[in-house]
């Protein structure tokens, strides 16, 4: 099971809606931590409901293509994921510091008429995530490496190497996935993988990608 479920084995142990807090360019994944600031009154208000209620609250990004409603606000990627908070503080100027744990993903089965100021979406969990991904022994863990301190390398990033040494395979990918500088489309592409294995390769392929423009960018500056 990943990390941070031990709330959730079944989908009964799961709430049939959840209020969504879109996010550009942010990646939440089953196991990861998110600290957030929230600020906005809307979205203070969401916090208060959800630490009375079921604790969770589903990540997702606005529509890649930036499409809005009639209301003006963004239509939506179909897959998010919903995350735990498990840490809370206010500040002294009326900002909430949480953090979230990954529990799983969700596909939005549809969109509720809420009367909240936040919106709020029937999930469609990916059942799959509460359960311990049996793709992780078949992780291509060198290449993973490998990949990620090349780009840290080749853009003067560094890491907490004992850490990644340290860290097991679901954590890893997942962890190097939601740190990972990659822009919105990049991060959903890492979002709706199959499973760790997937993934993995999804975030090697576009490291080296990176990598490749980087160092062709590089060449034309030469010139």
């Amino acid at each position: 099971m990943q990390a941070g479920n031990a709330h959730y084995r079944l989908d009964t142990d799961l709430p049939s809606t959840i209020p969504i807090f879109p996010l550009a360019g942010a990646l939440l994944l089953p196991g990861g931590r998110m600290p957030l600031n929230i600020f906005e009154p809307r979205y203070l208000q969401m916090v208060d409901e959800a630490i009375a209620g079921s604790r969770l609250i589903g990540i997702i990004q606005p529509s890649l293509d930036g499409a809005l409603r009639a209301d003006g606000e963004p239509e939506l990627c179909n897959v998010g994921c919903a995350g735990r908070i498990i840490a809370f503080s206010e500040t002294g100027d009326g900002r909430y510091l949480i953090s979230l744990q990954g529990v799983c993903r969700f596909r939005i089965a549809h969109e509720l008429t809420a009367k909240t100021p936040f919106r709020q979406c029937k999930l469609a969990p990916f059942l799959a995530d509460l359960h311990e991904d049996q793709a992780a022994s078949e992780i291509d863990r060198p290449s993973l490496l490998r990949a990620f301190r090349a780009y840290l390398q080749a853009n003067d990033l560094e890491a907490d190497w004992e850490s990644v040494s340290r860290a097991e395979n679901a954590m890893l990918v997942n962890a190097l996935s939601m740190m990972a500088p990659y822009g919105p489309a990049e991060k959903q592409a890492l979002l709706e993988a199959a499973d760790l294995k997937t993934r993995a390769e999804t975030l090697i392929a576009i490291t080296e990608m990176a990598l490749a423009r980087e160092n062709e960018d590089f060449g034309s500056s030469l010139q």
